[in-house]
């Protein structure tokens, strides 16, 4: 029809478990839980400061496996911003002459 092609918008959701995470979301979340199970059962909780240090992983990494608008996560939000921050900040202009074959000498 007019030669319109029409691309599922959610194409990429398909391949995430739940429509929503990667398995590694899940991996990591589970060892966050997990360990938070371990340390509910081994420590005392006396204090509010030591519950709070208790439930930390599962909170943790339930943060960052927390859908975001634009990107897919908080872990990836974080690793790119990483990125951009530890790379290369000046980019060379390579423009529409790089590869002509043609150099100029100076």
């Amino acid at each position: 029809m007019y030669n319109n092609y029409l691309i599922p918008a959610n194409t990429k959701r398909g391949q995430l478990i739940l429509g929503i995470f990667r398995p590694i979301d899940l991996y990591l979340f589970g060892s966050g839980v997990f360990v938070t199970i371990i340390l509910l059962a081994f420590c005392p909780l006396s204090s509010t400061a030591v519950t709070i240090l208790v439930l930390s992983p599962a909170l943790i990494t339930a943060f960052l496996v927390m859908p975001v608008p634009y990107y897919h996560n908080m872990l990836v939000v974080i690793l790119e911003a990483y990125q951009f921050f530890t790379n290369r900040q000046t980019y060379r202009w390579k423009g529409w002459c790089y590869k002509s074959g043609k150099t100029r000498k100076r």
